[in-house]
């Protein structure tokens, strides 16, 4: 079996370019005459010319390069009736095609009828007939709709279904008139001013279908613009397809792009009315019951303010008044309390550290005291080794210039006194303010006595301020009587 050929797939561009070169290929594009009415006419600022070609169900897009219209004898407006001669093609890129047009040419009177037009336009508007201001309301609710269109057609059927869709009870009056051709301006204004007499219709409807400027003339007469202007009913113009503009489109209350969008315009869609309605009778109930509940609980609030007023409220009041002053008077004494005993306790504690701190402070001092007193006590100094010496006089020995030789003296010890006599003096060195003078000898020497034949009994237990020790041993005194003893490395000599 033969094996399926895969289909070729296509991009993008090479698709446009096969397009363009099939319209290329083909003569009969190549070269076209095509007749049509003007819109959309744009002259760019690169001197190009752009504009699209309608009839009464297409368009086609079309533009002419700036050689072509330096040609043109006179310039082209929208709404010309026209015959373009050119070539249509592909724009490849976007993937569109249009007509590119080489020569122009206006058939007919069309652009007669477009100058009409054009100067009606500004009469009207110079005269304040297209001013808002004087347009009247479209009422809101449409119960008798008048229409003025030609007896048969789409127009006056998409008018009357529509309107038959949206309210199946509305009353449609139609006063059918020649909408094209001889005497349609005045069978329009006929029907406009028949409708407005009866005084029954609330919104009369003007219109046909689209056709071309020729088609669609009877509209753009002054006729009809100023019995619409005088109509006391207010008048929706639909005329045409989106893209046709008349003069009774400026002048009317309301303007509609089509019939069928007149008749939506006039007439109220009824299934959206009832529902909403339906939706502001629940809203309504809804605050009806929200009156009567809050009626209900003004009602009850009254009572209640009617029975605390009266002796037996009051009462209550004043009971419940005293029940929450005297809570409020316990919880206030419990704060209280509870206050009274933290400040006690931190009052309490507070006492307690001064109390540790200042005891610990005057053992500190009293530490300090009893170590001044036991370095002032005169046995510490004895005990530490130092000696007490005094004269006859019981004078402390602080100077050799207070003995001389052979002078009794008596040294205090540790653990002993020894009574003695001064062999010699020898000052070591002279004080301040003191001279040697006085200063017998050399030297002084202190020659122990073992009897205390020189000094009475009562005499005082002073000692020397340099004595000899018992092995050659001196003792010298201290800035108050004491002294240490220390060896020599000889006696004195007697």
């Amino acid at each position: 079996m033969a094996a399926t050929a895969k289909p070729r797939v296509y991009t993008v561009s090479q698709v446009n370019h096969h397009i363009s070169t099939m319209f290329r290929d083909d003569l009969a594009l190549n070269a076209l005459l095509v007749r049509g009415e003007l819109s959309n006419v744009k002259y760019a600022a690169s001197g190009h010319l752009y504009f699209s070609l309608k009839d009464e169900s297409s368009q086609i897009r079309c533009a002419m390069w700036a050689s072509d219209v330096r040609k043109m004898k006179e310039p082209i407006r929208d709404g010309d009736s026209v015959t373009v001669y050119g070539q249509v093609a592909v724009y490849e890129r976007d993937g569109t095609y249009q007509l590119y047009a080489k020569g122009i040419r206006r058939e007919g009177n069309i652009g007669a009828l477009y100058e009409r037009f054009e100067a009606l336009k500004k009469k009207l508007l110079e005269m304040g007939m297209f001013d808002a201001s004087y347009k009247k309301p479209i009422p809101k609710y449409v119960h008798t709709l008048g229409v003025v269109t030609a007896r048969t057609g789409a127009a006056v059927r998409d008018i009357i279904t529509v309107s038959r869709r949206r309210n199946p009870g509305i009353r449609i009056i139609l006063c059918p008139a020649t909408v094209q051709g001889d005497g349609a301006a005045q069978s329009i204004v006929s029907g406009i001013e028949a409708l407005d007499a009866l005084g029954e219709v609330d919104v009369i409807i003007v219109g046909r279908g689209g056709g071309s400027i020729e088609d669609l003339w009877a509209f753009n007469e002054e006729s009809v613009a100023r019995a619409i202007w005088n109509c006391r009913t207010p008048v929706i113009s639909a005329v045409g397809h989106e893209t046709d503009t008349t003069i009774a489109d400026y002048v009317a209350d309301l303007r509609a792009p089509t019939p069928s969008a007149g008749a939506e315009l006039a007439v109220a869609d009824m299934a959206a009315v009832l529902s909403s309605v339906r939706e502001r009778s629940a809203r309504l109930a809804q605050l009806m019951d929200q009156s009567i509940l809050r009626a209900r609980q003004n009602s009850r609030q009254l009572g209640l303010m009617l029975r605390l007023r009266g002796p037996e409220g009051r009462l209550q009041q004043s009971r419940q008044f005293l029940l929450v002053s005297a809570e409020r008077m316990d919880r206030i004494m419990a704060v209280r309390c509870k206050d009274a005993r933290t400040l006690s306790e931190r009052l309490r504690g507070r006492l307690e550290l001064q109390a540790a701190g200042r005891l610990a402070e005057a053992r500190h001092r009293y530490e300090i005291l009893e170590s001044r007193l036991h370095a002032l006590n005169p046995q510490a100094k004895l005990d530490a080794g130092y000696a007490y010496v005094e004269n006859a006089q019981h004078r402390a020995i602080r100077s050799v210039g207070m003995v001389q030789e052979h002078d009794p003296i008596r040294i205090r010890l540790r653990d002993g006194t020894i009574r003695a006599a001064v062999l010699s003096v020898k000052p070591s060195a002279l004080l301040p303010g003191e001279s040697a003078a006085g200063f017998p000898g050399d030297g002084c020497a202190v020659k122990q006595e073992g009897a205390a034949a020189a000094f009475p009994e009562e005499a005082s237990d002073a000692f020397s301020e340099k004595t000899e020790e018992p092995g050659g041993r001196l003792t010298e005194q201290n800035g108050d009587g004491y002294g240490r003893g220390k060896q020599e490395t000889g006696r004195a000599d007697d």
